[in-house]
C-alpha cells in the first residue's frame, strides 16, 4: 500500500483526491465513514484502491478495538491524530499485501450482509 495524508476535517472543504472519514470523539472513535461529520479526521491517497483497502482496514482496527487503547478524556472521549496515524502505521507494517486483498473481499460481503440486514428489519418495522 501506498502513502496516505491524515488531517482534521473543516467544515464545507471540498476533497478532490480519494478520501474517507475517521471519526475522532466519542466511543467509536476511528469508525471509518464515506460522510463527514463535525469530529473526524480526513484520510486522503492518491488512488481508489489504496483508499478503499485502507477504509476497510481502518474498519478492521475499529471493529478490533485498537484505537480504543489510544481514547483520552473523562467526559467525551477522543483519539489524537498522531495516535490515530500511528495505529494505522502499525496496522499497515504487520499486514501482508495478498492476504490482504482476500480479506477486504470478505469485509465487502460482511457489510453488503449487514446492510441487507437493516433493510429487512427496517422492511419488518413498517
Amino acid at each position: 500500500m501506498s502513502t496516505f495524508e491524515i488531517k482534521t476535517h473543516r467544515s464545507g472543504r471540498i476533497y478532490n483526491t480519494p478520501h474517507f472519514f475517521i471519526l475522532s470523539k466519542g466511543l467509536n472513535s476511528g469508525k471509518p465513514m464515506d460522510q463527514p461529520c463535525p469530529n473526524c479526521f480526513v484520510i486522503t491517497t492518491a488512488a481508489e484502491p489504496t483508499r478503499e483497502s485502507l477504509y476497510y482496514l481502518c474498519l478492521s482496527l475499529k471493529i478490533g478495538k485498537y484505537f480504543g487503547y489510544y481514547l483520552k478524556g473523562s467526559v467525551i472521549p477522543f483519539i489524537c491524530i498522531s495516535d490515530a496515524k500511528k495505529v494505522i502505521n502499525a496496522a499497515l507494517q504487520n499486514n501482508q499485501e495478498q492476504k490482504w486483498s482476500i480479506k477486504v473481499e470478505k469485509l465487502k460481503k460482511i457489510n453488503a450482509f449487514e446492510e441487507n440486514l437493516k433493510e429487512q428489519l427496517s422492511a419488518i418495522k413498517q
